[in-house]
């Protein structure tokens, strides 16, 4: 007869392999149950988006069976549990888990495709996201998800009015572009767009998530520091296309979040349109814009590479339908599924390893 003891004991010596640690250690083994020959047990996962999950059913399959023999059969059960990348006992976001922000040195890099097609691959995985447009002069998303001629609600709650973000494809989106008419252009001057941004996180119903994607607008400014200021980041994610001009301008914005005053953690750089790939030759590749510039700039600055996007007509078809490319199953889907599965490996990592942001104490 088998005993939990027994199980444990095989469990622990099952490596979580970005981690570092054993799974009993870092308190990933639940619900142990022996029925005869049967062993079943639930590994929870730091995020259902985990790249590596068939490899630890399976370490943790080979771990039972030499210590139980072969003739045990093994039943293991994933699930997740987003783990925080932020002090979460504050009276703003309090259900939130991560917050992270999607930066760029320069506009028309794609940051806004990117932002949409991260936050429903990470949906798809299982987890709760959300989205706000922070790009209060140029706003993206309400187009990317098809409902630029749609308003929110608002919900009264303790006495107070909340706007209650849209939703689409499973995410919960808030942008200047749902209050203000599509055609016309929001004058403002930097303390309005900084209030805006304030607004969107203090006083809409964002109730839980596992991550809250900030889409920013290009460069570096009020808006990013009104973010940093207001709320705890997780961690930043820079996109780029590869040529040089743009090169020079994402080096800039990555340096902006790693200043000693801000210091919010870089999760890693994307390249976006790394080369061009027609749809009726997939294996082909044509480097318009140069060549893994973005991979030079994250070696560069001694942080994590998440991956590369192709440039393909469905991407921009996709972006003006309003169904973001990676619900297709082409090309474009498989990148952005393996690099939200980067992202949410980087953010699990850096929430083992770093202590949780706190919101930014910055006098300027």
């Amino acid at each position: 007869m088998y005993t939990q003891e027994q199980v444990i004991k095989a469990l622990s010596t099952v490596q979580e392999p970005d981690l570092k640690k054993d799974l009993v250690t870092l308190n990933m083994v639940k619900d142990v149950a022996i029925d005869g020959e049967k062993v079943s047990f639930t590994v929870v996962l730091t995020t259902p988006a985990c790249p590596l999950k068939e490899l630890i059913r399976n370490s943790c399959i080979d771990a039972v069976k030499r210590e139980l023999g072969n003739a045990v059969v093994v039943l293991v059960n994933l699930t997740a549990d987003v783990t925080w990348g932020r002090n979460n006992n504050g009276p703003i976001l309090p259900q939130v888990k991560n917050i992270i922000a999607i930066a760029s040195g320069k506009g028309g890099v794609g940051k806004s495709t990117v932002t949409s097609n991260l936050a429903v691959a990470l949906q798809r995985t299982g987890a709760k996201v959300g989205i706000i447009d922070a790009d209060i002069f140029g706003p993206s998303i309400p187009v990317m998800f098809g409902c630029e001629s749609e308003q929110p609600l608002m919900v009264q709650r303790d006495g107070k009015n909340y706007i209650v973000p849209l939703e689409r494809h499973g995410i919960k989106l808030i942008s200047i572009g749902f209050l203000t008419p599509g055609d016309s252009a929001v004058v403002w001057r930097g303390p309005m767009a900084s209030s805006a941004l304030r607004q969107f996180i203090t006083d809409c119903d964002w109730e839980e998530l596992d991550y809250l994607l900030i889409d920013l607008p290009p460069g570096t400014s009020d808006i990013h520091l009104t973010l940093v200021q207001t709320v705890p980041v997780t961690g930043a994610v820079v996109v780029t296309t590869p040529q040089k001009v743009a090169i020079a301008d994402a080096q800039r914005g990555l340096s902006m979040f790693k200043q000693g005053q801000i210091n919010v953690p870089i999760l890693g750089v994307v390249e976006n349109m790394a080369y061009f790939t027609p749809e009726e030759l997939p294996d082909n590749k044509y480097y318009i814009f140069g060549k893994d510039g973005g991979k030079i700039l994250a070696e560069k600055n001694d942080v994590p590479f998440l991956g590369q996007i192709p440039l393909v007509q469905g991407i921009r078809e996709s972006g003006d339908d309003g169904r973001p490319a990676v619900m297709k199953d082409d090309i474009t889907a498989k990148a952005f599924e393996k690099l939200a599965q980067e992202l949410a490996r980087q953010v699990a990592m850096r929430n083992a390893h770093v202590d949780a942001t706190k919101r930014v104490e910055l006098k300027l």
